[in-house]
């Protein structure tokens, strides 16, 4: 009887420890990750590094939109789209260190900063802007050949509308817009079709990139050209 009891009390034991992982004749605990560390769920995909070496990233950096460019139909777009830029909107400077950059964005907008990439939205709206990688400026066959693909492959239901040359105050290069479904909103999970306008510039060797999105047909030409203007390696 008392042998039984021993071996009983082994298996529970043994039992209890079953979810530890022996390493070297100690246990580890299995890996969990901090809400704080975690991936967001939501937001815009990120613009590319640049066009010498873009990530395949997907929405947010983030999720939804920002899974494989063909694995998505793309959204409709909206007869009468929400999301116009106020023309009396008042803009705010911002400078990042990390990136070594300056523009003027709408004030009021959340920012959501990620050392050297900062992206702020309203609603539908958004800009984000983050150093690139080219120390001499794209050309349009550059951005053609290595950005579109990183594009189709990052941006959900990618779509190319031009790709044009272009000097800005604060670099020169290329002019890309396109089109993507927007990460799916938190709570209704409705997508919109973004149209974004993406500027990659180089200046005395560094560039920038700075992409302006919101849904198609939204009339945001005057403020996207306030923030392109102000934009500045510093």
């Amino acid at each position: 009887m008392t042998k039984r009891l021993a071996c009983l009390a082994l298996l529970l034991v043994t039992g209890c420890s079953a979810g530890s992982t022996a390493v070297g004749g100690s246990t580890t605990s299995p890996t969990t990750t901090s809400p704080a560390t975690a991936s967001p769920t939501t937001g815009p995909p990120p613009a590319a590094a640049g066009t010498g070496s873009v990530p395949a990233t997907g929405p947010a950096a983030s999720t939804g939109a920002g899974s494989k460019g063909g694995s998505q139909t793309a959204v409709p777009a909206e007869h009468n789209p929400p999301g116009d830029i106020p023309d009396n909107v008042a803009y705010v400077p911002y400078s990042n260190t990390a990136g070594r950059f300056t523009f003027r964005h709408p004030e009021g907008w959340a920012e959501t900063t990620r050392t050297s990439q900062v992206t702020f939205t309203d609603k539908l709206n958004g800009v984000q802007v983050l150093p690139g990688t080219d120390t001499t400026p794209p050309t349009v066959a550059i951005a053609r050949s290595r950005d579109v693909a990183a594009l189709t492959g990052s941006q959900a239901a990618f779509e190319l509308r031009s790709i044009t040359a272009v000097t800005e105050p604060g670099g020169v290069g290329v002019h890309i817009v396109y089109r993507r479904n927007s990460a799916p909103d938190p709570v209704t999970g409705r997508q919109y079709r973004d149209e974004v306008e993406r500027y990659e510039l180089v200046a005395n060797g560094r560039e920038v990139v700075m992409e302006l999105y919101g849904p198609v047909g939204a009339d945001n030409v005057d403020a996207y050209r306030t923030m392109v203007q102000s934009l500045r390696l510093s």
